[in-house]
């Protein structure tokens, strides 16, 4: 273990450096306090051991894999594992062609927490000069890029108006509707749109994640769940509101965003959702909220978030464990099976990794995953660019309302790309 003076710029160019390697991932958790954070940073790079999966017998694979890598181990859960999960299919348009799980077992772990740096797999001497060597420059002059909808304004209101009517019908309470904005023929350099990103919208659960010339650029704010210990937390965002540059205009979207009837009703019935989810994994009596509508602010806007605790059942494992509860059910709704089932027939393509999740198994049998949300997708090979937005649709949801607050979640996306 050693300390740092000048943690940012050492930040920056192991971003650098990591970059570097055919297989990488960079979690920051840029500063933001958190009872159940581990590290600030987390930077995984090579590659000793991978798993590569489609649904079918993924996660059967995964559990397998864990056991032969008990340290350290990294990757991502696409969301078409529901696919595995319940008896559903997709056959919506995808031009990434990503992986439904990828994981590997990382040569070097870089851990900073505070001014500390901790080194796994690697010599820290060397680590630190290498850190000195490299700087964050762009390998290319980044043009704006023009990204298209899969939905005009008109087709993606019209459709949440016929979802309502399956609301009124009784066939689902609560959905999260998602669209897809792309650019095809597209080139950028992906540590310089990360590095861009994490500048405009720096979020608790930041990942830049690197293989065979794929990429997640990713600045989510939620946490899908993490294991401390024995105990299981899920942390389910539910509840939108913008930010503004006037202080006491900015507390009173707070203030409204707490007390919006929609906004409640969406985050409870998630919790609800949660808590169902987790008792699968959990020691009977101990599933609890230990905290209801808490309200978290990031640079474009503010969110609600609710933490769902419980302890975790000797028999289930950890992988088993992320199975009974995935896919989250911020991203899904309620209940669970029809409102993923509609979204297939609604939605114009693929999610893949979005609305998967990310994240890390530890050697001491933690485990932290993400929600991937906010976030762009990349195939240097494809030449292809995309990301989702979505918003959660009930009863009360009003369509001009729920389509704005997709473009206000794609803003940092937007305003990165020059599209603003």
């Amino acid at each position: 273990m050693s300390r740092l003076t000048d943690i940012d710029s050492f930040k920056q160019k192991a971003l650098q450096w990591a970059a570097g390697f055919d297989t990488c991932c960079y979690l920051d958790s840029h500063n933001f306090t958190n009872p159940y954070g581990k590290f600030d940073t987390l930077i995984a790079v090579g590659s000793k051991a991978v798993l590569k999966a489609d649904a079918g017998d993924a996660f059967a694979q995964l559990e397998a894999f864990r056991a032969t890598n008990p340290g350290w181990v990294m990757g991502f859960l696409g969301y078409d594992l529901k696919n595995e999960v319940e008896a559903l299919s997709s056959a919506n348009v995808d031009y990434l062609n990503f992986p439904d799980l990828y994981f590997f077992v990382p040569e070097t772990i870089i851990r900073i927490k505070g001014d500390e740096i901790m080194v796994d797999g690697g010599d820290i001497n060397d680590i630190l000069e290498a850190g000195t060597r490299f700087e964050l420059v762009p390998s290319m002059k980044q043009r704006a890029v023009n990204f298209k909808p899969r939905f005009s304004k008109n087709e993606y209101t019209e459709s949440i108006e016929q979802i309502k009517q399956h609301i009124v019908r009784g066939d689902i309470y609560v959905t999260n509707f998602c669209q897809e904005f792309y650019a095809d023929d597209t080139e950028v350099d992906p540590l310089m749109v990360y590095d861009r990103l994490k500048a405009v919208s720096p979020t608790p659960f930041s990942t830049f994640f690197k293989w065979e010339g794929n990429y997640i650029i990713c600045a989510s704010p939620e946490r899908f769940m993490a294991k401390r210990g024995n105990k299981l937390i899920s942390q389910p965002i539910k509840g939108t509101a913008r930010r503004d540059a006037d202080a006491l205009v900015d507390q009173s979207l707070i203030e409204e965003l707490r007390n919006h009837p929609k906004e409640l009703q969406e985050n409870v019935m998630i919790v609800d959702l949660v808590r169902n989810d987790l008792t699968r994994s959990a020691k009977q009596g101990t599933v609890r909220a230990e905290e209801l509508y808490g309200i978290q602010s990031f640079a474009q806007v503010h969110q609600m978030v609710s933490t769902v605790v419980c302890e975790k059942r000797e028999d289930i494992s950890d992988v088993q464990a992320i199975k009974n509860t995935f896919p989250m059910g911020s991203m899904t709704g309620a209940p669970k099976l029809s409102a993923m089932q509609l979204m297939e027939r609604y939605e114009r393509s693929k999610r893949g990794v979005y609305s998967g999740a990310v994240g890390y198994f530890s050697p001491d049998g933690d485990f932290d995953f993400n929600v991937v949300i906010r976030t762009l997708l990349y195939s240097s090979a494809n030449k292809y660019l995309s990301f989702h937005v979505g918003s959660a649709i009930t009863y009360h949801a009003d369509a001009e309302k729920e389509y704005e607050e997709c473009l206000l979640k794609a803003k940092a996306i937007f305003e990165v790309l020059g599209e603003l």
